[in-house]
């Protein structure tokens, strides 16, 4: 439940956060909540009606709103002449390998991508001696498979640049990730 706004003029034929370029007259939308790629039902709790879209971009970025609708789908739902409305989103489906909807995010300490697992695991070795949490995820790109070496997974930010922090001494390059 929250409140929709709607989006298009000025944005209409803008590529959007999924790459493709935006057509206010589609039914799609922005959220910053709901993974690119799901379909939501959204209903608008004022008069009843409801509209299936597709989630092609980022936003909205105005506090309170959850989501932001093509000018076709706030059509639908009789939303563009007041600009907002109160609405229900159901999630119908969501990419495969996307985070539940609802769940925490967790964070990362990653501390290089590498081309050679040979280089991965040196580097995994020489922190496992340590820390307990160190792993190598490997990740699919194309033809090419890289080797993450990270540690964690941690509850908060915080605790994440703590970790960061204290690892820095080994040279690494680190970076937070969050999923």
């Amino acid at each position: 439940m929250g409140v929709a706004s709607w989006y298009g003029p000025g944005f209409d034929g803008h590529r959007t956060a999924s790459g493709e370029v935006y057509n206010q007259e589609q039914l799609t939308a922005a959220s910053t909540v709901i993974p690119l790629g799901s379909e939501v039902m959204v209903t608008n709790l004022d008069n009843g009606r409801a509209v299936q879209v597709r989630i092609n971009d980022h936003g909205p970025y105005v506090k309170g709103r959850k989501i932001d609708l093509s000018h076709e789908a706030a059509r639908t739902l009789g939303i563009v002449s007041p600009g907002t409305a109160r609405v229900r989103i159901d999630v119908i489906s969501q990419p495969e390998g996307t985070r539940p909807i609802g769940t925490p995010i967790r964070y990362y300490v990653q501390v290089g991508s590498y081309s050679q697992q040979t280089n991965a695991r040196r580097v995994s070795s020489k922190l496992g001696e340590y820390y307990r949490d160190v792993k190598i995820d490997e990740v699919n790109a194309g033809a090419r498979s890289f080797y993450r070496v990270r540690m964690g997974s941690f509850a908060t930010r915080d605790e994440a640049r703590e970790r960061a922090s204290d690892s820095a001494r080994f040279g690494y390059p680190i970076v937070i990730v969050s999923e």
